[in-house]
């Protein structure tokens, strides 16, 4: 399900899910002072830090492309 959806793409999303709930929590009244925003800041940025943070690169290769690698005549042979 996640495969075809980028690192920047899904830190996007959860920022804009964050503003969306801290607008709909002012428009239906709630308090806004100095321990709200400091939880929505943390809600909104602590995430997605941590998901840069662990988010590994591309997977390493299998024995299989390994082998296959290696048995592959070289380019710089001449025949």
């Amino acid at each position: 399900m996640l495969n075809g959806l980028s690192r920047t793409r899904l830190i996007g999303a959860w920022c804009a899910a964050v503003m969306v709930i801290g607008a709909f929590s002012v428009v239906a009244g709630a308090a806004v002072n100095i321990s709200n925003i400091e939880l929505l800041l943390v809600a909104g940025l602590l995430p997605p830090t941590i998901m840069l943070l662990v988010w590994r690169g591309a997977p390493p290769e299998t024995v299989a492309e390994l082998l296959h690698s290696v048995n592959r005549p070289s380019k710089d042979t001449l025949p």
